[in-house]
């Protein structure tokens, strides 16, 4: 019998289809701004894949919605080790999830969020002086650290079957830097995580030479009347700039026959900005691959389905990905998506890469 401990953050990845690309000390902005909780959605794919296991498979979690009700609405019926204090859950409960499900003996913890989520999770550990494996649902804005399966479907099965683990990075980075366009980022622990072909691998900043790329993207774009909504990163955002405007390097921009229409926007302002012909510019993420999913969230599936994918990236940063990967929250779309791409590489060359 596995027994597993469950732990969700069930504000992580608010704000990102709103813009905030984070929601650290800005839930109520988050909220404001109509975001809807994304962790429990996660956290419930992770235990329908699960499932199969499930005779085989004690599960532990915290109260509410730190577990218990997305537990029972994927038909288990846990173990509740605590509650949080009080209505609005904070990292403290998370720090207790943990320490309790350590008492408990668990074989591996399980939890839904980002990069703060997993530092709160290693903190606990090592309060706990225990050596007890983890593994990462992603559900936050930021996920840098490769302490994550690549999906919520791959971290149920994930959990179910590892047989031996290994030692991974847990990294963050400041938020208010990072909604300035400034990426800086710390270790911040080293835990056990199960082996597996689906874990991500930590972030990469940076890929080569991309002002050919950008110029020749930039170049048609001008020629074109659809309108171009262009992605975050330092690939899309050198396009930004050989279009002459002061992109948001870290937030999407919309811009359409010389103007920019909106700026850092969030899903509701590109969606409102769409009209019957539009273009997503987009950059894997560098050591990871993700065209959709991390740290891009304003482009939706509402975004993503009106709208031609245009992936461009220099070739040193496709040689160190090797392949390409989706997790956009919507299977089916996911599945469209997984085919093999003609990524742009510079004016005229194209590379074919996979997203598996």
């Amino acid at each position: 019998m596995r027994r597993l401990g469950l732990v969700v953050n069930p504000i992580a990845g608010m704000g990102g289809r709103v813009g905030l690309k984070g929601t650290d000390n800005k839930v109520e902005e988050a909220r404001k701004r109509g975001a809807e909780p994304r962790s429990p959605a996660r956290a419930r794919k992770a235990l329908e894949h699960l499932k199969e296991w499930r005779e085989e498979t004690e599960l532990y979690t915290y109260g509410g919605r730190m577990g218990e009700e997305e537990a029972i609405e994927a038909g288990f019926s846990p173990v509740v080790v605590g509650q949080p204090d009080g209505e609005e859950t904070t990292g403290a409960d998370t720090r207790d999830a943990i320490r309790q499900f350590v008492a408990a003996d668990i074989d591996l913890v399980l939890f839904v969020g980002g990069d703060g989520t997993a530092v709160d999770v290693a903190d606990a550990l090592d309060g706990a002086d225990a050596e007890t494996p983890v593994l990462g649902i992603p559900g936050g804005v930021k996920v840098y650290s490769s302490v994550f399966a690549v999906t919520p479907q791959a971290a149920g099965r994930i959990a179910a079957t590892f047989d031996r683990t290994e030692r991974r990075e847990i990294n963050d980075i400041d938020e208010e830097a990072y909604r300035g366009g400034d990426v800086e980022t710390e270790l911040r622990g080293i835990v056990s995580v199960p082996v597996d072909d689906e874990l991500q691998s930590s972030k990469q900043i940076g890929g080569g030479s991309v002002d050919a790329l950008a110029e020749a993207v930039a170049t048609d774009i001008r020629n074109d009347d659809a309108v171009y909504v262009l992605g975050p990163g330092s690939t899309v955002d050198a396009v930004k700039t050989k279009l002459g405007f002061d992109g948001s390097p870290l937030g999407v921009d919309v811009y359409h026959d010389g103007s920019v229409l909106a700026r850092d926007a969030g899903e509701s302002d590109v969606l409102d900005a769409l009209s019957e012909r539009n273009v997503i510019v987009v950059s894997p993420i560098g050591g990871q691959g993700f065209v959709f999913g991390r740290g891009n969230d304003q482009l939706s599936p509402a975004v993503i389905r009106r709208s031609e994918v245009e992936i461009v990236a220099s070739k040193a940063k496709l040689d160190d990905i090797g392949v390409l990967r989706v997790d956009t929250g919507d299977p089916e779309l996911d599945e469209e998506l997984r085919s093999w791409q003609r990524i742009r590489t510079g004016k005229f060359e194209r590379r074919l890469m996979k997203i598996v």
